[in-house]
Formats: C-alpha cells, sequence, structure tokens
C-alpha cells in the first residue's frame, strides 16, 4: 500500500513529485522520499522518516534541482520506519536510485549473496537487494532497462518499482508484478508513473495499466512497454474520468467499503509466499523458534481486545481441532490484572492490528515476565508489540483507515490459520489434509470476490432493517466468534444494540427478547452443526422473530422458513469465518449509512487504543 510516483519531462520535478505523493497519503505511509536526477548529473536523494511536512522542509533546504525524478511513501514492512529505511534506495556508488511497492520473498537469498561479493548494506529493507542486484547486472555500454530486466529475472515476489540512474539520464524505468503500477502520458513531453491514478491525474486523465511481468521505459520522448517474457508489447490507454476526491478512496465512498472490498488482495497478501502445496504445509519465516521447542509447548493462551479478539477465538478452534493443542482465549485487558497460569511450555500469542494497544502490551510483557514464549501477530512492522514479541507473523494487510476493523480481522484469521497448519503438520495432521486446507486458502480470495458481488443485494436488505432498535446474532462452533464480530461491527459504525451468542445459548435467556420487531442473524453454513442451528431457526420463526442467515449449499430445507438469505461458497470448516464475516460487514456498512452515521470514524472510538 505505498506510494510510487514519478516524472520526466520539462519541467521541475520535486515539487510535482511531492504533490503526487499527497494524492496518496490515504494509503498510509510512515517515511517518504524522492531522488531528482541534477543538471549537474548526478543524483540527489533526499528522505525522511515521517510524514511529508518533514520531507517538505528537507526539500526547501536542499532544493534539488532537475526534470526528472522519483518518489516514495513508505509504510514499514521490512524493518521499521526510519530515515535509513526509507525510499528511495540508492547503489553503493550512488549513481542508481529505486522506489518499490510488494515484498521481495527471496530477498534473505539474495542478500547473502550480494553480501559475500562485498556489498554493504545500509537498510533492512527487501528493496534495498534489487538495487544492488541492478547495479551488479548492468554491463559496461549497457541500458537501465536491460539491467532491471536482468534483475528481474532473480526476484521472486510481489513488487512495482521506479528506477533512475545517472548512467543512463532523463529515462525512469518501472515494473510491474503483483503491485500495482500505471504511466500517466501528459503533453509537451511528460510521462509519469504513480501507483495508482491520484498520483498522475491532476496532470493528466490518459493512463496505461501495466499487467504482471511487464516493465516500460519513459523519457521525454514518450514510453515504451515490454513484457519480461514476450518482449516488446502495446498496453491500451485508458481515460480516467473520476475526481480526484474520489479515487483517493479508490473510487469507494468511505474507506470502510474500500477495505471490506481490499479483502480478497489483503488475504493474497497474508498468505504470499507462505503456503507448501506438494508438503501440505505453512513456511512462516517471522517464525525464529526451533522445532524443538515447538515441539515442547503443552498449551496456548491467545490474548487480545475488541475484534483481535474475536479472531483468536477462531484460533482457538483452529489449533484445539487441528493441530491437537490445549488452548485459550484472554482478554488482554484482563490477563494483566489476573494470575494467569502460563510457564516455559507455553505460548502467548498476542493479536493487534496497530501493535502498540496497551492491554495487548502489557499482557505481552507479563507473559514474558512470567516465563511464556511470546509470539505477535500485528499489522505494522516496526510496532512495539512487533519489536517486544520473540517472533512472529507480519499480516501485510497495508494500512487500515476505517475505525471499525474488516481486513484487518480477515487477515487475522488467515494467519491463524497459517499458524495452525504450521503447527499441526509438525504433530498429527497428514499430509493429505495439510493439502486440503492449502487448496481452501489458496480459493480465499476468489470465494470472497464472489460473495462481494451481492454488495447491491445486501444494500437492499440493510433498508429493511435500517431503523431496528436490536439484532441477534447467532452462531455455534467456528460461527460463534463470528457472531460476535457481526454485532461489534453493527454496534461500532451504526450504534445499534447488538449481540453476540452461541445459538444454544438463546435458550438462557435471549428468547425472552424475540418478537415480531426482533432481527435474528443466523450463521447456518452446512457444517458440523448445521442440524442443530437449523431447529435454533425454528425455535426463533416459532416466536415471530425475523431471520437473515447466512448459508452455503444445499440449505433448501430451510426455503420457506428464514425472511433472508445470503448465499456464502463453499470451504474448510476452518475457514468458513473468513467468508461468513463478508456479509455481516456489508450489512453493517450499508445501515450505517442509511442511518447517517459517519463510518470511517464512529463516535468515540479510536483506531488503536494506546492508554489504558
Amino acid at each position: 500500500m505505498c506510494g510510487i510516483v514519478g516524472y520526466v519531462g520539462p519541467r521541475q520535478a520535486s515539487g510535482l513529485l511531492v504533490e503526487g505523493l499527497r494524492r496518496l497519503e490515504y494509503r498510509g505511509y510512515d517515511s517518504a522520499g524522492i531522488t531528482i536526477l541534477g543538471p549537474d548529473g548526478d543524483l540527489h536523494t533526499v528522505k525522511r522518516a515521517g510524514k511529508l511536512d518533514e520531507l517538505d522542509r528537507a526539500i526547501a533546504v536542499d532544493r534539488p534541482a532537475g526534470t526528472c525524478g522519483i518518489g516514495h511513501t513508505r509504510w514499514a514492512t521490512h524493518g521499521p520506519p526510519t530515515r535509513d529505511n526509507a525510499h528511495p534506495h540508492t547503489s553503493a556508488d550512488g549513481s542508481i536510485a529505486l522506489v518499490h511497492n510488494g515484498i521481495i520473498e527471496n530477498a534473505g537469498t539474495l542478500r547473502t549473496k550480494l553480501q559475500a561479493e562485498g556489498v554493504v548494506f545500509r537498510s533492512e529493507t527487501d528493496t534495498e537487494v534489487v538495487v544492488h542486484l541492478v547495479d551488479r547486472l548492468w554491463v559496461k555500454g549497457g541500458t537501465l532497462e536491460d539491467a532491471v530486466a536482468k534483475a528481474l529475472e532473480q526476484v521472486i515476489g510481489a513488487y512495482g518499482i521506479a528506477v533512475v540512474s545517472s548512467r543512463d539520464p532523463n529515462k525512469i524505468v518501472v515494473a510491474r508484478n503483483g503491485s500495482p503500477l500505471l504511466l500517466g502520458v501528459g503533453n509537451d513531453g511528460e510521462v509519469l508513473v504513480g501507483s495508482d491514478a491520484a498520483a498522475v491525474i491532476a496532470h493528466t486523465r490518459n493512463v496505461v495499466y501495466l499487467d504482471d511481468g511487464d516493465y516500460a521505459v519513459l523519457t521525454p520522448d514518450g514510453y515504451r512497454t515490454y513484457h519480461l517474457r514476450q518482449g516488446p508489447v502495446q498496453r491500451q490507454v485508458h481515460r480516467v474520468t473520476w475526481d480526484l476526491e474520489a479515487i483517493e478512496k479508490g473510487g469507494f465512498e468511505h474507506f470502510m467499503l474500500k477495505e471490506i472490498f481490499e479483502q480478497p488482495r489483503s488475504l493474497e497478501d497474508v498468505m504470499r509466499g507462505r503456503l507448501l502445496e506438494e508438503e501440505g504445509a505453512a513456511r512462516l519465516g517471522g517464525v525464529t523458534v526451533s522445532d524443538a521447542d515447538l515441539q515442547g509447548i503443552e498449551r496456548i493462551v491467545l490474548t487480545a481486545c475488541g475484534t483481535s479478539w474475536h479472531s483468536a477465538l477462531i484460533g482457538e478452534y483452529m489449533l484445539e481441532e487441528l493441530a491437537r493443542i490445549p488452548t485459550k482465549v484472554e482478554y488482554a485487558s484482563e490477563f494483566r490484572y489476573k494470575n494467569p497460569v502460563v510457564d516455559e511450555k507455553t505460548l502467548v500469542i498476542v493479536i493487534s492490528q496497530s501493535g502498540e494497544t496497551a492491554d495487548t502490551l502489557a499482557a505481552l510483557r507479563e507473559a514474558r515476565r512470567r516465563g511464556a514464549k511470546v509470539m505477535g501477530i500485528v499489522n505494522t512492522v516496526g510496532s512495539t508489540i512487533a519489536r517486544e514479541t520473540d517472533f512472529g507473523v507480519h499480516l501485510h494487510a497495508g494500512p487500515e483507515i476505517g475505525v471499525a476493523s474488516t481486513k484487518a480481522f480477515t487477515s487475522q484469521v488467515a494467519a491463524l490459520a497459517l499458524f495452525t497448519l504450521y503447527m499441526a503438520r509438525r504433530r498429527s495432521l497428514s499430509i493429505l489434509e495439510g493439502r486440503k486446507l492449502v487448496a481452501a486458502l489458496q480459493a480465499l480470495p476468489g470465494q470472497v470476490t464472489e460473495i462481494l458481488q451481492q454488495n447491491d443485494r445486501i444494500r437492499e436488505l440493510a433498508k429493511v432493517y435500517q431503523d431496528a432498535p436490536n439484532v441477534l446474532y447467532l452462531g455455534r462452533g467456528y460461527q460463534f466468534p463470528v457472531a460476535l464480530e457481526g454485532a461489534l461491527k453493527l454496534k461500532e459504525v451504526s450504534y445499534i444494540h447488538a449481540e453476540g451468542y452461541p445459538a444454544a445459548e438463546m435458550k438462557h435467556g435471549p428468547i425472552a427478547l424475540i418478537d415480531e420487531n426482533m432481527p435474528v442473524v443466523f450463521l447456518a453454513p452446512r457444517d458440523g452443526v448445521y442440524h442443530k442451528v437449523v431447529s435454533n431457526i425454528e425455535e426463533v420463526k416459532a416466536r415471530d422473530g425475523q431471520v437473515i442467515a447466512v448459508v452455503n449449499n444445499g440449505a433448501e430445507e430451510l426455503l420457506g422458513i428464514v425472511d433472508h438469505f445470503i448465499q456464502i461458497p463453499e470451504t474448510h470448516p476452518a475457514l468458513l469465518p473468513i467468508l461468513t464475516v463478508i456479509p455481516l460487514q456489508l450489512l453493517a456498512y450499508h445501515i450505517a449509512l442509511l442511518r447517517g452515521c459517519d463510518v470511517d470514524q464512529p463516535r468515540n472510538l479510536a483506531k488503536s487504543v494506546t492508554v489504558e
């Protein structure tokens, strides 16, 4: 979710680059920088940790002049948000500068190889590997694009890159694989590059979207597009018709809706490079503890707050069912004040989107004080929790701007599924069952896309229930935490009172509330407890309750009983929560919108709770 912008043409580049980066601020970032090819023939790089105002002040002092350059806003993935880790990164002699979005999966291997050849690294990023690789592969008398193409042959992972060099001036080479990149085709010898249209449409609405495997050469004479395997290619020029204000949210009305629709991509990103199809297993580079130590774990405690606590509940089901490890879930705010039973044979997993949640951080420290191994599942590299855990898994979901968490929740559940697979294959899970789970994980992004196509129908459903004073969410097994999460989303953004319960517990109190004015959302996929849930549905209908059922294939017996169906695809039972929660996110969003609520910044709520 970082931002890339580049410019080559007749105008001074630095102001244009900063303007383009400001258009990308909504994406989230923690450092920024630019490189300009100066009239002296050298590259001039200015970068700072922090916001663009810090970069602006530095540029005002350095005053880099030149009509060709690249810029970047970074959201930390490899290494904390420091000036050294900020982009652009340069070669040892300063003659090549490069910016990059994405994750280089074989960065460790390439770094080791380059270090053996004498390369000295100045950052902790995966990106710096690429600029040194371009440098080493540049043939004397060759072109920048040839060197970049050779380097990319050795790179595994997702990238959107832009590169400039004083050895081959007035030229930008860009390339894309899995990370969006487009060209802005201007007038009077101007060509721009951006990670989305917001970066370029202040200057041109004519854009060329690069495909995976494409690279392009930008000069004042125009641009040329190539494919790494196919050679020269032609890509269509599109006319952008959106307003700047709209595309700051990617064309969505709100960040919450944008982030709901980003979930196919965020799920891909959390799984990228981590699934082993043949072995039916997971590879987690962040889990640095030895297999012997993992085998010595006798108990797992998951601790978190809010939405992250709900993902932890799903993780509890996964770890006990598939990895056969006794697991308990604790509110971090309670764990820190009790006398928890943890020791050196306990693994404590702390979950936090921001990595700064005060109660979760305190729980982490208490667990470590008692001798437990502590693992983090966070979305923010360089956060306090990421630094203080013994090992962990980064979500790579990109910044989540909407206060009500959506894509972070499903990414957390996916990360817990990966860790469960990682542990289960080291214990009792067969390779056949492991392969089934891997295949199901790989199918999730496409299945979420399929559910999102029901957005218009769910919007119409929201109109029916927008004035409900109360809503009850019910589910069993893996679906009970989804019921809690669905209720929380509705409370957070629409201010309707909602409760989530295990479906069987309805008869122990909540059934007294059910009448013709009470909507009840049932999570009813066909799983091991499906028929029990059907019985609960019939009990609600016998009391005139209104039923919305989230189901998958084969729910014919509910026809004529429930008031509304929302259909989801089939998947592994442990992964069903990732699919069943999507309609509940959309329902909460549309009800809140109909009620005139601020869905991105609900009253009284903060994105990250950093104080007790």
